[in-house]
């Protein structure tokens, strides 16, 4: 509990006599920033950002001086009529007809700040993907088949209507709602230039133009919009890089310098933490410093971030090849890169409009390719999966604690599904080197295990109901890897069909799980194996049954997946995907079966190609009592009961007695019921 805030006067006292070079104002500023992060773990972090071996009367002031503007109550938010009538006021003023409002940032990221955060303030609506299209007279919102519920209950139907993100494009919407020769507005940080060109001409046809914006018109009556995050860039020890920083940046740089190419442009922050060996907290569940960086053909790179996040020894770690510099900065450098009609690489997937138009208008030659970090980042050293096969044993010994506790208390009828995230995580905190969630955990009870992202609210929290199934989709952070697991678990007595349709899922994990293939098969070649024993009954999926995992980065990561959707990416050595098939019924009840797996050589007798294959990471024992046995084969038989023997092998050491005989019993083989 810190002490009581004693005022500026007394910090500014302390701060002189610590040297730290700061006022008040600047660590009321600093603290601002602080605030609009997640807390992570440590909520003494922070406290890096204003000196190393800060005094313990400065470092009480400074936490006291936080919990106070934290205490700060948010002054009353607009409702949503007044939000929406404040957002076509600025349209009017801009001579705009209409304005996009996506969810997402200037990186195009997965997890964006409180900052970013424009499609929640004026619609209300939480979930992860989706638009808002305003006009003088109309509003709707654009949501996928994950939300349709969501977004009924959280945005008011007699504002917006409701339109589907893919069923009901949303070029058709514009065109019939704005005028010809109207005007549409969008910011250009907040798009890819794909979405722009995509979009334009279906507009031009119809006489409508879509404009560029210089600021957003959002944010300019959103009156108490968070300020940017900032969460401490710290280095990430080589120990669990297995690579210098300077040898990737060598190695990378020397293939666009073969190429022609003078420089790249990196929008993703998983890429630019990858590259730089840094890890930071601005966002929620991965653990990055939001920036940008130009890497240049010799090697020497320039990052954008604002200054305030480089903890002391960061800068050392980044070295003298490594130029900081304030994201303001980061338009004129692009210019800079751009003279003399240079070739610059950019990856029109990920880059924002205004980069790459900024990059036009400086006259470089743009070189439209794939983030240059996206693929070596994916292949994973050999310390990396060290690292990652380290973490998944601490992970896999905190589930079976959980599990064995959830055995003992789902059946007594009590559990909700708030209650059973939270002990998870309380399991999983008790392990070394944790760092946080990977991703908010999907914990869906009966019916709502039917939702695919399924996000337990404390008005949707719900009891785990006798004989029902219970969904738990969860993983973890760690300082050397990161974990991502699905087990679907019987509360009480399972019936025929559940035990049937699990069984089908099971089939095809380890259909997936035992593929043997040749290099140069991508993911999509693959997918198939995990949905023919659902095919054989009639039933399928509506997700991709695996995407890639960072190493302590992202839980979702490119360049490779499995699913329907063509990927031409070929599988290689290192890389780490998940294998998750699973079937939903409606209503009723939902199952998946995930593990991380990665891929690596496989020796197969007399083989004519060299060949690959999946080695499962994930160490958690499957429900037994889901497994209808007479619908497996004696090798898939075999596979479970190997791979509930590793499981048993691997964990029991790090597992007291109880445990260890729960294990014991979780994993017994199959053919002795």
């Amino acid at each position: 509990m810190p002490s009581a805030y004693r005022g500026d006067d007394a910090l500014a006292t302390l701060l002189t006599e610590a040297g730290t070079g700061r006022t008040p104002a600047d660590i009321r500023a600093l603290v601002a920033g602080v605030l609009a992060a997640p807390e992570g773990e440590d909520p003494a972090a922070w406290l890096a950002l204003v000196g190393e071996g800060l005094p313990d009367a400065l470092a009480g002031q400074l936490q006291a001086l936080k919990a106070e503007l934290a205490s700060v109550p948010a002054a009353p938010r607009p409702d949503a009529a007044a939000r929406l009538a404040a957002l076509r006021g600025a349209l009017k003023r801009r001579s705009l007809d209409g304005f996009v409002v996506p969810r997402g940032d200037e990186h195009q990221g997965e997890y964006v700040p409180p900052r970013a955060q424009r499609l929640a303030w004026l619609t209300g609506f939480n979930g992860s993907a989706g638009n808002a299209v305003v006009t003088a007279d109309r509003a709707a919102i654009f949501v996928d088949g994950r939300y349709t519920i969501q977004v009924r209950a959280e945005v008011p139907a007699a504002l917006y209507e409701y339109r589907h993100l893919v069923e009901d494009p949303l070029s058709d919407w514009l065109v019939e709602a704005l005028p010809e020769g109207g005007r549409l507005g969008y910011d250009p940080w907040l798009h890819t230039a794909g979405w722009v060109e995509k979009l334009r001409p279906v507009l031009e046809r119809a006489g409508i133009h879509l404009i560029p914006c210089e600021g957003n018109p959002l944010d300019s009556v959103w009156a108490d919009q968070p300020p940017a995050p900032l969460a401490p860039v710290v280095p990430q020890e080589i120990a669990f890089t297995g690579e210098a920083s300077a040898d990737k940046r060598a190695r990378i740089a020397g293939e666009l310098a073969a190429k022609g190419i003078a420089a790249a442009v990196l929008t993703q922050p998983d890429s630019i933490a990858w590259l730089l060996n840094i890890r930071g907290a601005d966002v929620p569940c991965t653990p990055l410093p939001l920036s940008f960086a130009i890497l240049a053909a010799d090697g020497a790179v320039e990052l954008f971030l604002d200054p305030r996040k480089l903890a002391p020894r960061t800068a050392a770690h980044l070295g003298d090849r490594v130029r900081v510099r304030p994201v303001p900065e980061f338009g004129p450098a692009l210019d800079a890169v751009a003279r003399g009609s240079a070739r610059v690489l950019a990856d029109p997937a990920s880059t924002s409009a205004w980069i790459l138009d900024r990059l036009h208008l400086a006259g470089a030659r743009i070189e439209r390719d794939t983030d240059p970090c996206a693929l070596p980042k994916a292949c994973k050293n050999a310390a990396e999966l060290a690292g990652t096969r380290a973490a998944h044993a601490r992970d896999g010994a905190a589930l079976v604690r959980f599990l064995r506790w959830f055995a003992t208390e789902a059946p007594k009828g009590g559990l909700t599904e708030i209650a059973v995230a939270d002990r998870l995580l309380a399991f999983r905190r008790g392990g070394e080197r944790f760092q946080g969630l990977s991703f908010d955990t999907i914990a869906g009870a009966g019916p709502n295990g039917a939702i695919v992202h399924y996000r337990v609210t404390p008005e949707t929290d719900r009891r785990l109901d006798p004989d029902s199934l219970f969904l738990l989709d969860s993983g973890a952070q760690y300082l050397d890897g990161t974990t991502d697991v699905t087990r679907t678990l019987a509360v009480g007595s399972p019936g025929p069909e559940m035990r049937d349709r699990f069984t089908r899922v099971l089939k095809g994990h380890i259909a997936l799980s035992t593929a043997r293939f040749p290099r140069g098969t991508t993911g999509s070649q693959l997918d198939a194996l995990a949905r023919l024993p659902l095919w054989a009954a009639g039933l399928d999926y509506d997700h991709g049954t695996g995407h890639g995992v960072g190493s302590f980065l992202s839980v979702h990561e490119g360049p490779q997946r499995i699913s329907k959707i063509g990927n031409s990416v070929a599988l290689q050595p290192g890389m780490i995907l998940s294998n998750e098939p699973g079937y939903y019924k409606t209503g009723a009840y939902g199952i998946r079966i995930e593990n991380l797996v990665v891929v690596q050589p496989v020796e197969i007798a007399d083989a004519e190609r060299p060949m690959l294959g999946f080695e499962p990471l994930t160490l958690a024992p499957i429900d037994r009592t889901l497994i209808e046995v007479s619908l497996l084969t004696g090798d898939e038989l075999a596979w479970v009961d190997a791979y509930h023997a590793r499981v048993r092998d691997e964990l029991t050491p790090q597992l007291d007695a109880g445990d260890a005989a729960w294990l014991a019993g979780a994993t017994a083989p199959l053919a002795l019921g």
